[in-house]
């Protein structure tokens, strides 16, 4: 695979003008033209969802209580945003991911959930002639199951269409967050307006209010309640990312686990509330933290796992001559990787030399991530392709990043004892130093070019 270097025809074509064999047709659907009426579509339809729950949710809980409601539910979005960015920084994503992700949650996903509980809730209800009862049903069965369905659909549609963004566990967790934190918000503007207005109809504020408490329900205490239970689809996708194409039956039965164990999570937190009044607490403090702990705990160790990866994987393209040799030990650490970027803004142009930097490392992690994969017989059809891709995008930025790759190397560079010898040296115990001879310029070979033949 990386034994040696491959040759590209031309550096402007690194694919050597080989076509992607075996495509699927969601990767067929890609070219120029058809990717434009894609994404026109897809904005189409996020735009409509949005203008169509903006004008549902203003009508649940008014104008006042909608401005109350969005001004409160923002409130923890950037910190669950910047805590899946945080876990994404190994090979991170663009962020044009994130942003669809969050609109799909935000608006797609919450329109869905909608339309689909209150039409079952009705349903159930005429059918039952028990509003209670369909009511327990609907936010126990129904709900969980129209939710975590809507929410998983993003997922799908990029592991689907943005198969190279989509590599591992971590890149299943993070989508899947940052869908789940869209619709957590969409959710809790209609859940705090809806408080907002019962407080203005029975003169309640302060503390005591039906507000403050739902603030503190929603937003204090479970701001990560929604992602935690989409989050395990997520990782029934990164898994089936991980797996070769050949095991069909792994690839479908994970993610379809991972969705049902979603539902039932999110059905057991709904349900809390029927247990009595400490019933929430108790299912709160028994399953939800320590649930958030296990998973926070294997995505971090996932994360370890992918720097590892690096540290293993690169050193065949250093011995190829793609790289330098200290190269893969820089990348395979978070804190060399941001002295690298520093170096790079400090002495090579400021933010375009660290975006080039920044670039370099997340190239270098999926082609270690590729090389795994295809080293354990997972690797998919157009391996050479995009190993040949990889590598011309490092070429192309070696210029910046090789500088800065080899500062950081010497910067972090774990300090080596030397201990003293037990005979005098000259120039520290009093004997005069020897004069230093001039050294005779000499001339620096060429640098390796892995195109020239």
């Amino acid at each position: 695979m990386a034994t040696c270097p491959p040759y590209p025809t031309h550096p402007g074509d690194p694919t050597g003008g080989a076509a992607l064999r075996h495509a699927h047709w969601w990767q067929r659907w890609g070219y120029p033209l058809r990717g434009r009426v894609r994404y026109g579509a897809l904005i189409t339809l996020l735009t409509l969802s949005g203008l169509v729950i903006l004008a549902l949710v203003r009508q649940q809980t008014g104008t006042e209580g909608f401005l109350v409601g969005l001004g409160l539910a923002v409130l923890p979005v950037p910190l669950l945003i910047a805590a899946f960015r945080w876990l994404d920084r190994v090979e991170p994503g663009p962020w044009r991911n994130l942003l669809f992700a969050f609109a799909w949650g935000a608006c797609a996903a919450a329109l869905i959930a909608i339309i689909a509980n209150s039409f079952a809730t009705k349903w159930i209800a005429t059918a039952t002639a028990d509003p209670t009862s369909a009511d327990t049903l609907g936010a126990t069965v129904i709900a969980p199951i129209v939710e975590e369905s809507a929410k998983a659909a993003a997922v799908v549609l990029v592991f689907l269409f943005r198969r190279r963004d989509f590599t591992g566990i971590v890149d299943g967790v993070v989508i899947a967050g940052v869908t789940a934190t869209g619709f957590a918000f969409t959710e809790n503007i209609l859940y705090l307006g809806t408080a907002f207005g019962t407080d203005q109809l029975n003169g309640h504020g302060g503390i005591a209010s039906v507000t403050a408490a739902t603030f503190f329900v929603r937003v204090v205490m479970s701001p990560f309640a929604h992602p935690l239970f989409t989050v395990l689809t997520g990782i029934g996708f990164g898994i089936s990312a991980l797996s070769a194409e050949r095991q069909h039956v792994r690839r479908v039965l994970v993610p379809l686990s991972g969705l049902l164990l979603a539902m039932g999570m999110h059905a057991m937190w709904n349900g809390s509330s029927t247990l009595g009044e400490y019933g929430f607490f108790a299912v709160y403090a028994m399953f939800m933290v320590p649930a958030f702990a296990l998973l926070t705990w294997l995505v971090i160790w996932t994360r370890q796992r992918e720097l590892r990866t690096v540290r293993e994987e690169l050193p065949a393209y250093a011995v190829a001559g793609w790289l330098t040799p200290t190269e893969p030990y820089v990348l395979g650490s978070m804190r060399a990787r941001r002295v690298a970027r520093e170096y790079a803004r400090r002495q090579f142009g400021g933010r375009s030399a660290a975006r080039a930097v920044s670039q370099y490392e997340a190239y270098a992690t999926s082609l270690a991530f590729l090389r795994r994969r295809g080293r354990l017989g997972r690797a998919n059809a157009d391996f050479v392709v995009r190993e040949r891709e990889l590598l011309h995008e490092l070429w192309r930025r070696r210029d910046v990043a090789r500088p800065a790759l080899d500062h950081a190397a010497r910067m972090t560079a774990p300090p080596v004892p030397v201990a003293a010898p037990p005979w005098p040296v000259y120039g520290v115990y009093g004997y005069p130093p020897q004069p230093v001879q001039p050294v005779q310029p000499t001339v620096p070979y060429p640098a390796y070019n892995p195109y020239r033949t």
